[in-house]
């Protein structure tokens, strides 16, 4: 996987969180980092599904997990997923103190009934 391939390892991440959760005061469940411009979105499982988003609006077509301990990879023009790849800039998660779902604050009380 190269940057031909959606992926330039040189790149770091957005931050440490959903960038547009972030300006929106939204939340999220887990974290994806697009694995060609470092933009951090949430995901599918999230409210908003920004991560999806962000491909769709992009064209970027891979991401990788920003979950402490993960490294997989997913491509969305191939519908493959990937156990590892490349190494990407770091950090590889957001950090690890950064409650799930988050952010501290701003996850409603009955949060687990929208993943239903």
């Amino acid at each position: 996987m190269t940057k031909d391939t959606g992926i330039d390892p040189s790149v770091p991440p957005s931050g440490a969180g959903c960038v547009e959760c972030d300006a929106d005061g939204g939340w999220w469940f887990h974290l994806r980092r697009c694995a060609q411009c470092g933009h951090i979105g949430c995901c599918d499982d999230s409210p908003a599904k920004h991560a999806t988003g962000h491909f769709r609006d992009s064209g970027h077509p891979v991401i990788r997990s920003y979950e402490p301990g993960e490294t997989w990879f997913w491509n969305f023009e191939t519908s493959k997923l990937y156990d590892s790849g490349p190494a990407l800039a770091p950090p590889d998660a957001h950090p690890a103190d950064q409650p799930v779902p988050g952010p501290a604050g701003r996850v409603p009380a009955n949060w687990a009934d929208t993943l239903r």
